[in-house]
């Protein structure tokens, strides 16, 4: 059997999507019906480009038996909640939905249905990551820091940078935490070129005692990316550009400043193509029935860490005495 996959949304990351899912159908993985989205020239446009066909949403869904939702996040629950209470599987874009409530219902839904909903943090996907899953590893992670800057883009301006960028390291350092309540946020940030919060720094304690520091910049000069964790077995440093993991464990070196060569395991990888990565697992998860790797209570999770942090960014702008406004 050959799944029946649509796309709902050809934007920046449906685009995206479509041309995956077009591959994936040369390969005889699935069956690829096509494209749906508001704006008829942009549906064009994507559609010719992967060779496939404009729908419009409800004939979409009644013929697929899943769909991606890639439209932008103020769309994220009416499209989903419109596939799983049709019966179908559903991907989502990252964030899950624009609000807890949202979030809520689109996971009771899928449980309901007896549906797959998985969201798209497709960090997880990556050969990095992935790298760093299946070292030896450092023990229970006790202090996470990560870093994810890039240049100015006009695009995704309709969210914060938290839910641009940072909820992508929200996502996998909760999923290093091993999904532990968060139970207090701290953070700062501030406008830089767009009318809603570009640049951001976030704390977070979780129930496990684990701590971990984000920060998150859309107006930078420059690209990086990077992630350490500090467990109780020793320390990993990972820079995703460079695609290089350094290892540091107990016993083997006397500080972290001043430690021996041969103490220091470096680890690389090759990049795969992560969002296909991701989508290929989310095949997978329909057809056999495996759990989602980032399912509908990861999403919830990540979403949930990233409004606490607008929040606690529009309480932290309040108090200057700076509008806060929309964060």
């Amino acid at each position: 059997m050959r799944l029946k996959l649509g796309i709902l949304g050809a934007g920046h990351f449906g685009r995206f999507h479509t041309l995956k899912a077009a591959k994936a159908a040369g390969e005889g993985k699935i069956e690829f019906l096509g494209l749906a989205d508001a704006n008829p020239e942009r549906a064009a446009l994507v559609a010719g480009e992967a060779g496939t066909r404009v729908w419009q949403p409800a004939e979409l869904i009644a013929a697929a038996d899943a769909l991606i939702v890639a439209a932008p996040t103020a769309y994220h629950f009416e499209l989903a909640s419109a596939v799983l209470g049709a019966g179908k599987h559903v991907f989502v874009e990252k964030p899950i939905a624009g609000t807890l409530a949202e979030a809520d219902a689109l996971v009771a839904l899928a449980a309901e249905k007896d549906k797959v909903l998985q969201v798209g943090h497709v960090e997880r996907f990556g050969a990095g990551f992935a790298t760093l899953l299946s070292s030896a590893g450092v023990g229970r992670p006790l202090y996470m820091e990560a870093v994810r800057i890039a240049p100015f883009r006009p695009r995704g301006l309709d969210v914060s940078v938290v839910l641009d960028l940072m909820i992508h390291d929200l996502d996998l350092v909760i999923s290093l935490a091993g999904g532990a309540a968060v139970e207090d946020v701290q953070a700062v940030g501030t406008r830089i070129e767009s009318d809603r919060v570009d640049i951001a720094n976030a704390r977070l304690r979780f129930a496990n005692g684990a701590q971990a520091t984000i920060t998150a910049s859309r107006a930078s000069l420059k690209m990086e990316r990077r992630l350490r964790v500090f467990g109780t077995e020793g320390y990993a440093s990972i820079d995703f550009l460079a695609r290089e993991l350094k290892l540091v464990r107990k016993g083997q070196g006397a500080s972290l400043e001043q430690l021996p060569s041969h103490g220091i395991e470096t680890l690389s990888w090759t990049d795969h193509d992560n969002l296909e990565a991701e989508q290929a697992a989310f095949i997978a998860a329909c057809l056999n029935g495996s759990p989602a790797v980032v399912d509908g209570r990861a999403g919830r999770a990540a979403l949930d860490a990233a409004l606490r942090v607008e929040a606690a960014i529009g309480a932290s702008l309040a108090a200057a005495g700076l509008p806060s406004g929309t964060v």
